[in-house]
């Protein structure tokens, strides 16, 4: 996910619904959610994909088929009580995804959605195996002298449980004698108290790369809420599991939302390569990072032949951007990392990895990792070379095209990230968001912009006629933006959103990208049904923010700061933990918050005082400030003060409009 927010936001226990307003629109051939059918603009759209790739290629199927041990007829795992939905995870929620691709699906993401739905318990080779389709990610299990190593223990508590109880059905009982999280995204660790008992957390062995407590904790703390608020639409959480709504994410089916921890490292991970005996298994560690994640290893069993490719490889084009909103990802540092270990386990004979399904034979191992390591490589130089002749980040990203050898093979199809949004994110890493024309250095905003468009194009009405001749000729992209500007200028115009909703129900069936559907689709639903009532249940992640720097939170209060509210103010505040032995001083000055561990300030406006558990009960909605006052757990000495404080801060909106002004 990736950078799938996975720190926070996986196994927040997302709530997200809509409001319950009736559909906008009275569409005969609409679904229950209000997708309209398919046009022929998009039925031939799709046809012409089954020319342009060799899907009589059944060769993914059968690896992905290779070694089932056993497969649940059945597979739902209840949410625990609390939870928003029944379920953290429904697989039997895809089991629409048969036979050919509808004319609602790109062909090319129907079949990677049929391959993703191929879940079970597999053998990898001798003493590995892999439990997939339990959750977004992979869990792997080596066997060691003493008990099972689990590689990437899952998104969430109850898939994790439930997926080791399987393994132990099926290959016998063994204790958990290590964990190794791959890298520090939350899909590859949230699960692990799931499967490591509470009286065996102090002593089990954890291995992981250099920085990852710190990434997996901290990364998403500060962007948070926009990246919560966008993941709803990169993974289609409002939308149904159907022809018409949410297939797959190119990755996986979709993250499991569910109660999330983490478990700190007893080993790090910090150099390339690093040998270790792990409960009597012979690895060679790899350091990987600012790669896919920027805490990341890969590893090799030399006994096995067996590589671990981690997230640096899959089974398809992975993001140097995601959709949710992240930093853009080093393209080159990727590509070089993925050539390093293919010449260093160059006698690799088996290939597996956190995601998808594994690769046996030495040669097609080596043309796998030479395409996948060419795929971040060509986009970087290319991108680059065409910047070098003044091509613009849209421009490049409409122009770059694949050589063959890459684009016709279905590990590199851009089932997750795709040309276009790597492209842009190759030249936003170089040279910012300005792609040096005066006429971008200062537009205007959406709202005023869309007034003016809207005058200039003759008024509403003439708009939308246009529009729907443009619609009629299959003109999507260019009917979204200027029916946006519609939107924007006046969101009452009911027309203009069904249209809009329609237009983008074509461009989400064309997408061979599952993110791109969703969020195609989520803004047809938006715009039919309204933004989201309820944002999400912070509770579900206690266990993993109990390990997230006190720091890291005090920065997050920094930029609940009202700018405006705080004009003219002064302020100082002593959050006192009495457990940590450790005072934070937050001052307030010229609008902006500071913070520092040190002394208490003896004349400070107010001293807060808790231990660290109630300050994090308090932040995830276990428990008011009033409660915890009324329990003796919180002490506030000037109440006045506290109250002003709160007055210069606001909580973030979960639930903001973005098809919408």
């Amino acid at each position: 996910m990736k950078q799938r927010m996975l720190p926070i936001i996986l196994g927040l226990g997302l709530a997200i619904t809509g409001c319950g307003y009736d559909t906008l629109e009275n569409t005969s051939d609409a679904d229950a959610q209000g997708h309209t059918a398919p046009t022929q603009a998009t039925i031939e759209a799709n046809k012409q994909v089954l020319k342009e790739l060799p899907f009589n290629n059944m060769e993914d199927f059968e690896q992905a088929n290779r070694g089932l041990i056993a497969r649940e007829d059945s597979l739902r795992i209840k949410a625990p009580k609390g939870a928003p939905n029944e379920y953290v995870w429904d697989q039997d929620a895809y089991k629409f995804i048969q036979g050919e691709a509808p004319d609602s699906v790109n062909p090319s993401l129907w079949r990677q959605a049929k391959l993703n739905s191929i879940h079970g318990l597999f053998k990898v080779t001798e003493g590995v195996y892999q439990l997939r389709g339990y959750d977004l990610s992979n869990m792997t299990i080596i066997e060691g002298d003493k008990g099972y190593i689990l590689v990437d223990p899952l998104t969430s508590q109850e898939t994790a449980s439930k997926g080791l109880a399987f393994v132990r059905k099926h290959l016998g009982y063994k204790p958990v004698s290590a964990i190794i999280f791959t890298h520090s995204h939350g899909d590859h660790f949230g699960g692990v108290l799931g499967v490591v008992p509470e009286e065996e957390r102090s002593t089990v062995q954890v291995i992981a790369p250099e920085g990852f407590m710190e990434e997996s904790t901290s990364e998403n703390m500060l962007a948070g809420p926009t990246m919560i608020r966008r993941l709803a639409y990169m993974y289609g959480l409002n939308l149904a599991r159907s022809e018409r709504g949410h297939v797959d994410t190119g990755l996986g089916k979709e993250p499991a939302f569910g109660t999330t921890g983490i478990l700190a490292p007893t080993h790090i991970i910090s150099q390339t390569p690093q040998p270790m005996i792990v409960d009597g298994v012979d690895f060679v560690f790899h350091n990987a990072p600012s790669t896919e994640a920027p805490a990341e290893l890969m590893f090799y069993l030399p006994k096995l032949k067996a590589f671990c490719g981690s997230e640096v490889t899959s089974r398809n084009m992975h993001n140097l951007y995601t959709l949710r909103g992240a930093k853009v990802r080093d393209a080159l540092a990727w590509s070089n990392a993925i050539e390093k270990t293919r010449t260093e386990f160059h006698d690799a004979d088996i290939y597996f990895a956190s995601h998808h399904w594994p690769i046996w034979g030495n040669d097609k191992i080596q043309d796998f990792l030479k395409k996948q390591r060419d795929t971040y490589k060509f986009i970087h130089d290319q991108t680059l070379h065409m910047a070098h002749s003044g091509v613009t980040p849209k421009e490049i990203a409409e122009k770059l095209k694949m050589p063959e050898a890459l684009r016709t093979n279905f590990s590199n199809r851009g089932y997750y990230g795709t040309v276009s949004h790597n492209a842009k994110a190759v030249y936003q890493g170089y040279y910012g968001w300005f792609d040096g024309n005066p006429a971008n250095l200062n537009p205007l905003p959406p709202v005023e912009a869309g007034k003016q468009y809207v005058e200039l194009m003759g008024g509403s009405e003439a708009l939308l006629k246009n529009a729907q001749a443009l619609f009629d000729k299959g003109n999507y992209r260019f009917v979204a933006e200027v029916l946006s500007h519609l939107v924007f200028s006046d969101p009452s115009n009911t027309s203009a959103r069904q249209l809009l909703a329609r237009t983008y129900d074509q461009l989400g069936y064309q997408a061979e990208s599952g993110p791109w559907r969703d969020v195609y689709l989520t803004g047809a639903y938006e715009l039919r049904h309204n933004r989201p009532e309820k944002g999400f249940n912070p509770a579900m992640a206690k266990d993993l923010l109990m390990h997230a720097p006190l720091e890291k939170y005090f920065d997050t209060l920094a930029v609940r700061l009202d700018g405006a509210a705080a004009e003219g103010e002064e302020m100082i505040l002593n959050f006192t933990f009495p457990d940590l032995d450790v005072t934070h001083v937050v001052t307030i000055e010229n609008s902006v918050m500071h913070h520092h561990i040190g002394e208490p300030v003896a004349d400070a406006d107010a001293t807060i005082t808790q231990d660290h558990e109630t300050f994090v009960d308090i932040a995830v909605e276990l428990m008011t400030p009033v409660d915890a006052m009324l329990d003796g757990k919180l002490e506030v000495d000037n109440l006045l003060a506290m109250r002003k404080f709160k007055s210069m801060t606001s909580e973030p909106d979960f639930t903001f409009d973005i098809v919408m002004p």
